[in-house]
């Protein structure tokens, strides 16, 4: 007796295999963005805190190398590693709602400069691990318990070491042995300014050179103080470390040039930008450098188990240009011990 075919054994009908074939289609359309976010929230990410400002050139100088940094070393912006920007622009207020904002968004690794946008991490977050660069005196500033063994959450590199701040004056008596009456500007309430400041103290007397310390904390306090230089008859300047001194960089360049003060900075952009002479870390390898923490700590690494790094390259620079508008002239042994001349 012959039965009738099963349903299950049916040649499907062309609607019927039209409407599994839209169904599964629908099916895998919906499907592909879950996995899309689903790998993209597994992607790590990494914060940056700058103390700068996010349209400063030296902002952009210093993130291209970090991400460069990081490409070296398999990491690539927008494939498998995501980057959040934020930018302090040497104000407090600002750095600290960027450091709440930053620990909100719980990342992988911060990345940070300063010791005052560093501290302010170190204060917000107890378990997010925190790479530093530029920082003076990790230890003294209790950022870490040790320089071989940091025993937190933050670690890096750090870019200055007090005994480095005589060079300055040796420098500018190179330059212009004569120089004998020098201030010092210094942002208000950094630590590590005041603690260059003692050291210069200390040497100036072997200089022949007398100092006096301006205290700033904004561009007024910056446009005041070098104003009364100009009835003082100070002949030098020695421009220390800060967050303050880059922002406003361009003011006291100007005015040291308007006051014929024979000026000495910390880093190559202070002369690029005009300044007569710099001698300090080179800024951009040591962003470099700070992308093989980052790798670390994305691979596993713990910071408290990462020594802090000292520099290991420094790099003196000289405007001729500037030192023309001066009335100066370079002596060529010091011209040809410069690692970049601007003419």
């Amino acid at each position: 007796m012959n039965r009738p075919p099963s349903p299950l054994t049916l040649p499907l009908s062309r609607h019927t295999r039209r409407r599994e074939l839209i169904a599964y289609s629908c099916a895998a359309v919906i499907s592909w963005p879950l996995v899309s976010r689903a790998q993209y929230a597994q992607t790590p990410r990494v914060a940056v805190l700058l103390s700068i400002a996010e349209d400063d050139p030296e902002a952009q100088r210093r993130l291209q190398a970090f991400r460069q940094g990081l490409d070296e070393l398999g990491w690539t912006e927008g494939r498998n590693v995501r980057i959040e920007y934020r930018f302090g622009a040497a104000d407090a207020r600002r750095i600290a709602t960027q450091v709440a904002d930053l620990v909100a968004l719980n990342p992988d690794v911060i990345v940070g400069n300063s010791t005052s946008v560093v501290t302010a991490l170190g204060h917000a977050t107890h378990s997010i691990p925190v790479v530093f660069i530029q920082i003076i005196d990790p230890v003294g500033s209790g950022l870490v318990e040790s320089l071989a063994r940091p025993g937190r959450n933050l670690t890096g590199f750090s870019d200055f070491e007090f005994g480095f701040s005589p060079k300055w004056l040796e420098l500018l008596k190179e330059i212009t042995p004569r120089t004998s009456r020098v201030a010092v500007l210094m942002e208000h309430g950094l630590a590590p300014n005041g603690k260059f400041l003692g050291v210069l103290e200390d040497v100036a007397p072997s200089f022949g050179v007398q100092l006096t310390a301006i205290r700033v904390r904004d561009a007024a306090d910056i446009e005041q103080g070098l104003g009364t230089l100009s009835h003082e008859r100070r002949d030098g300047l020695i421009v220390l470390p800060s967050p303050i001194a880059a922002v406003h960089r361009e003011t006291i360049i100007t005015l040291a040039e308007r006051y014929r003060l024979h000026a000495i900075y910390p880093f190559r952009y202070f002369a690029v930008s005009g300044g007569l002479l710099s001698y300090g870390v080179e800024i951009i390898h040591l962003y470099r450098r700070g992308a093989t923490y980052v790798d670390r700590i994305l691979k596993g690494a713990s910071p408290a188990d990462l020594p802090v790094q000292h520099p290991v390259k420094f790099e003196l620079v000289i405007n001729l240009k500037t030192a023309k508008a001066l009335g100066l002239t370079i002596q060529p042994t010091l011209l040809a011990r410069a690692d970049e001349v601007i003419e």
